[in-house]
């Protein structure tokens, strides 16, 4: 109990920064939901489709630019201050470079919406949205360069205030554009596209700014140079490797949910609109976990930088434990009180009808989500990307896509068709990941401990 104490002593200074900030960011799209929830259910179909889309695209690049926490981590922990910051500059390239695929596949969606099936009405305010958001998806990119860094050098509260900031502006924003005030049209869901570029540029701003003139950041020689270091294919060689398969895995597994909402399109607007109530709660409760797995897996970063093996086996696994420990309480909870926490979202009896039989599986699939998220983080710290990716791909893509297709749209378990079925697949899928990711773990540890 002692190392354990002295584990979260470590983790939790840096774990509750990145909770509350991402919970900010998460806030994001909790706002849209709420607000668009009572505009229409065909602008919350469209939003549910809509944020899948965007969330695909941007998660499986942001976990290539994310490259950069474990990589600077590294030069941190080893005293390679100016070697860490030139790790900021190469993925600030990385980022401008992906950026160009992501807007390709977002303002072309039509292969999202021919597998989602809706009616043409939804189908355009779909596009609408996309339309609008797009454009902050280079600035999603860049900021997200910037939040990485701050992370592998144990800096996460500056990240926090302006995810804070953020999350201040677009409320008012996106109430404003949505249902029309001070003269604007309600433009209803893109709307919220508007508002959340508008606010991910001005983050991006901020944070140039920041990197200026906080002296902080001087002994990392960000500023060398005059401007953006050139890129070095050495160094993008090295980021993308570990890049890759990091986004690979991300997309694999995010590309998971956000696939059970485009299946689920097909069963209608209502039902739709009921599994977006449900995965927001849940990606709400993520916030702890992921903020723990963030922590451990800088500090374990850190460790392997200062050649401290040990340190970093204690790190990695006391982290989750705890994120396991507190998830399963969590989860708890919110299953005995699902009616009246869905009930904030909104009073449509329809859409409360259509959410409520979806958290059953809560409980058992947030303490699953927990343990593959710190196991997955902690091995990117080992720079182990490929492994992950491959339990991803047979567990998320494998069991939990393919597996709920079967049980929704298939005649061999009535009880679970649906979207039942889709979340009955996904929970098994993120046991078996959550096996997998801990059992790679445990193998890394022995193979460090053998050399």
């Amino acid at each position: 109990m002692t190392g354990l104490r002295h584990s979260l002593a470590r983790i939790l200074p840096l774990a509750w920064p990145v909770f509350i900030g991402q919970a900010a960011v998460l806030a994001f799209s909790t706002v849209d939901t709420v607000l668009v929830a009572r505009y229409s259910a065909n602008d919350l179909a469209a939003l549910a489709i809509g944020a899948a889309v965007y969330t695909t695209v941007f998660v499986g690049l942001m976990g290539v630019v994310l490259a950069v926490m474990p990589l600077a981590g590294q030069h941190f922990g080893a005293g390679r201050l100016r070697e860490a910051g030139d790790e900021l500059h190469q993925t600030v390239w990385a980022a401008l470079g992906l950026s160009i695929l992501g807007l390709l596949i977002m303002l072309v969606p039509d292969p999202f919406l021919w597998i989602a099936q809706v009616t043409p009405e939804v189908e355009a305010k779909v596009r609408s949205y996309l339309q609008a958001l797009s454009p902050g998806l280079p600035a999603a990119l860049l900021f997200t360069a910037y939040r990485g860094f701050n992370t592998a050098v144990s800096r996460p509260k500056m990240v926090m205030v302006l995810q804070l900031i953020g999350l201040v502006l677009k409320v008012p924003l996106t109430a404003a554009l949505i249902h029309g005030a001070a003269g604007l049209p309600a433009l209803g869901v893109a709307g919220c596209g508007i508002a959340t570029t508008a606010v991910l540029w001005a983050q991006v701003f901020v944070a140039l700014w920041l990197l200026r003139r906080d002296r902080f950041y001087a002994q990392f020689g960000l500023l060398d140079d005059h401007g953006l270091h050139r890129p070095r294919w050495a160094a993008q060689k090295e980021l993308l490797k570990l890049g890759v398969p990091m986004g690979s895995s991300i997309l694999i597994e995010v590309s998971g949910f956000t696939f059970m909402a485009i299946f689920i399109a097909r069963l209608g607007a209502t039902a739709v609109a009921g599994h977006q109530l449900a995965m927001n709660l849940v990606s709400l409760m993520f916030m702890v976990p992921l903020a723990m797995a963030n922590a451990s897996a800088t500090l374990v970063a850190q460790r392997v930088g200062a050649r401290d093996p040990q340190d970093a086996k204690r790190l990695g696994w006391h982290g989750l434990i705890t994120a396991v420990a507190i998830s399963t309480f969590n989860g708890g909870l919110i299953y005995l009180c699902r009616e009246s926490v869905l009930g904030l979202y909104t009073s449509n009896e329809l859409v409360i009808a259509a959410a409520m039989p979806l958290l059953v599986w809560v409980w058992v699939f947030h303490a699953a989500d927990a343990a593959q998220t710190v196991a997955a983080f902690v091995l990117r710290s080992h720079r182990i990307a490929t492994a992950p990716m491959v339990v991803y791909a047979l567990a998320i893509w494998g069991v939990g896509i393919g597996g709920g297709y079967w049980l929704a749209f298939g005649t061999a378990l009535p009880s679970l068709s649906g979207a039942q079925g889709f979340w009955a697949a996904a929970t098994i899928g993120l046991v078996l990941a959550a096996s997998g990711m801990t059992t790679v773990l445990a193998w890394v540890h022995k193979q460090e401990a053998s050399a």
